[in-house]
């Protein structure tokens, strides 16, 4: 009889044991499932970025700096960043005049940023220090809307993979009513540092008013900003972000 009286009890405990044994462990997919949406929104609002080599480019515009722009990106402590730019016609015109340009002409707004330079000859990228020390530069963009943007944008995939490893990592995209370009850590923690140049472009439908404090870089965490040619406000031109439902670019910048 005291056979019977604990087998019930103790093939209960057995099963129970052998059941909770069987569940697998719980996991939280919070994190998990805001990465895929933040990865899906990202590539939702991205453009289809080219590649800077490939541009067949005119004359460049020759303003009162002359054909390139020389500036600095920065902020209150300091320059974080140089920036080059110029503005070139379409291929065939050996001289790009907007007062003489065919209506229809397409603009190419090219910009070379440096970072840790700051085009001072003597802390610069010249013969003396760096202006500071970048060890990551995490996205460069415009703070200003794209006027006449034409959809067309891109980067040079040469410099992206040899500051980064893969150029796959550069994620162009409309950030409000202007461009942004989000640069991602390459293998081993890889990132855009120090004197390593990237060249950007976009194009437009409407030429350069003169230099604006309308472009940025996001250097060692820290917004830096500085001027570059920029388009004047057209009332019959489009915006390639202003007019899509792209408009608010990478979400982790906002």
């Amino acid at each position: 009889m005291l056979t019977y009286r604990f087998a019930l009890p103790v093939l209960l405990a057995v099963t129970t044991a052998l059941s909770a044994c069987s569940q697998e462990p719980e996991v939280d997919t919070n994190a998990d499932l805001a990465a895929e949406n933040e990865e899906a929104e990202i590539a939702r609002e991205s453009l289809n970025a080219g590649d800077f080599e490939d541009l067949e480019l005119g004359a460049k515009i020759v303003g009162p700096q002359g054909p390139e722009v020389k500036g600095r990106l920065s902020n209150e402590t300091g320059a974080f960043a140089d920036i080059t730019s110029y503005v070139a016609c379409p291929a065939g015109m050996n001289e790009c005049d907007p007062a003489t340009a065919p209506e229809g002409t397409v603009y190419t707004y090219v910009h070379i940023v440096y970072p840790g330079e700051d085009n001072d000859p003597s802390t610069g990228s010249g013969n003396g220090n760096d202006a500071s020390n970048v060890e990551t530069t995490e996205a460069f963009r415009m703070t200003m809307p794209s006027h006449g943007f034409t959809g067309a944008a891109g980067f040079s995939y040469a410099e992206a993979a040899n500051a980064i490893s893969d150029r796959m990592l550069i994620v162009a995209s409309c950030h409000e009513n202007g461009i942004s370009w989000t640069v991602e850590e390459g293998d081993g923690g890889d990132q855009w540092g120090q004197g390593e140049p990237i060249t950007f472009y976009w194009q437009s439908t409407v030429p350069p008013a003169g230099p604006a404090d309308a472009y940025e870089v996001f250097a060692n965490y820290t917004a830096a900003s500085g001027p570059g040619p920029y388009p004047a406000a057209s009332d019959t031109a489009s915006n390639a972000c202003a007019n899509s439902a792209v408009t608010n670019g990478d979400p982790r910048l906002n």
